[in-house]
């Protein structure tokens, strides 16, 4: 179910859309399940609908349209329709994002196509949780809401999440008798329990493994929250395999970080996409890196940005460097502060420390690329490649004007702007010739 506003979100955006740790909510749900083997799986939207399908297209995953939204047993009320005759319906949250597949699975096998299934959790402190209330054999008999709990009831702590897993024949007819005879004249989920104690249906219960996969969402508030939790778990689990974090609550993975043996990462890091780095890697202080590899060895220093880039063993990088998509560097390649590589690769102990960029090149091994310099590689509508050949020496301030090759062992002078091949193992420049004029006065300001 995603079809909630939130308006606490204060937000143009479907609350499900809301990111944690670099997915939505509900990727978030929908990752969990993946794995279950549902046959039909359905988003039911509501409020800024064309952009959680937008979100899910291509997917497999069917959106069914909440218009209005009157409550949760209404939301369901719209899938029925599409819902078979037989088999198990997984009814879930699309703003409880950290539900896991292991509970997911046990939710449905509780059911086994012929009871209701309601997903509980043991809270230490469960206010704003609807109570489950069981009879002397243990059996539940009812959810009582938070507001209506009686002392007694209230003091009960194990509360329900807003999940449950029913028969599907038996969840089509029922949900579809729900009423709205209530104080907020909506259609109740939690309302199905009555249906199924008075029609003699058994009532079992789930209970998740912590308060961590329950947890919802309802206000930037809580999101951040959330995500500071989400983010310590996952840099736990980063430390117990032996990786080196500087401090935990400074680390933000918003993807797969995959690490090495003896990798160190200084604080202030953020690792989004699909991120792999070698043993003995070590990541400096404010780095950005989003889908990268980087091999054994390499040293990235603070405040380098790294896209779509691989770095080869024993590299180094930065500091305030940038990798733009298409950066291949090889082995013990130095890129250093201000430096911006895109759409390149650069071979063997290649060197551009200083100031420089290189945007469609091939740089071969050994090369030193002066400060300054950089391939002209686009005229206003198309790209060109600029080639550099082995242990070639580019000068301070030049200019390379792509398409252009540059011969191994070549040297080209500083301040030179180069618009024609230069031959391997020669001296090549171009600029203005110096002039001195004699006698010449530099013009001064008039007094006011």
């Amino acid at each position: 179910m995603g079809a909630g506003r939130g308006t606490r979100m204060k937000s143009a955006k479907p609350k499900v859309l809301h990111l944690l740790a670099g997915r939505s909510l509900l990727q978030h749900v929908l990752s969990a399940t993946s794995e279950l083997g549902a046959g039909l799986t359905l988003v039911i939207a509501g409020f800024e609908a064309r952009q959680v399908e937008a979100a899910v297209a291509g997917t497999g995953v069917r959106c069914v349209l909440q218009e209005p939204q009157l409550g949760t047993g209404h939301a369901v009320q719209q899938a029925v329709p599409l819902l078979p005759e037989a088999g198990t319906t997984l009814v879930l949250n699309g703003d409880v994002p950290l539900i896991e597949r292991d509970t997911a699975q046990a939710l449905v096998a509780a059911c086994g196509g012929a009871q209701l299934a309601l997903l509980t959790v043991e809270l230490a402190d469960p206010t704003g949780y609807g109570r489950i209330v069981r009879d002397g054999q243990g059996r539940v008999r009812a959810i009582v809401e938070d507001k209506d709990a009686s002392p007694e009831q209230r003091a009960i702590t194990e509360g329900y999440t807003g999940m449950l897993a029913a028969p599907t024949a038996w969840l089509k007819r029922a949900v579809m008798a729900l009423d709205n005879r209530n104080a907020q004249r909506e259609y109740y989920l939690t309302d199905l329990v009555a249906i199924a104690v008075a029609e003699g249906l058994p009532v079992v219960a789930a209970k998740a493994h912590n308060e961590l996969e329950v947890a919802g969402i309802n206000s930037p508030m809580q999101l951040a929250e959330l995500e500071r939790r989400v983010q310590r778990r996952q840099a736990e689990a980063l430390m117990e395999s032996g990786v080196r974090l500087a401090d935990p609550a400074r680390f933000d993975q918003r993807g797969t970080l995959v690490c090495g043996q003896d990798v160190s990462i200084d604080v202030g890091c953020v690792f989004e996409g699909d991120v792999r780095l070698g043993d003995a890697v070590t990541i400096g202080a404010h780095c950005v890196i989003r889908n990268a590899r980087i091999e054994a060895g390499a040293l990235i220093q603070p405040f380098t940005h790294i896209t779509d880039a691989t770095i080869g063993p024993r590299a180094e990088v930065g500091p305030f460097a940038r990798l733009r998509p298409g950066a291949a560097l090889g082995p013990e390649v130095h890129i250093g502060n201000f430096v911006e590589v895109k759409n390149s690769t650069l071979g063997k102990g290649a060197k551009a420390n200083h100031l420089a960029y290189l945007g469609d090149a091939t740089v071969g091994e050994r090369v030193n690329y002066g400060a300054g310099s950089i391939t002209a590689n686009y005229d206003g509508a198309n790209k060109h490649r600029t080639v550099i050949g082995n242990d070639v020496h580019v000068g301070s301030n030049c200019v390379l004007v792509a398409p252009i090759t540059v011969g191994d062992g070549a040297t080209i002078g500083g301040g030179s702007t180069v618009s024609k091949d230069a031959p391997a193992g020669q001296l090549t420049v171009a600029r203005a010739k110096q002039v001195s004029t004699a006698g010449w006065t530099r013009p001064k300001k008039v007094a006011k």
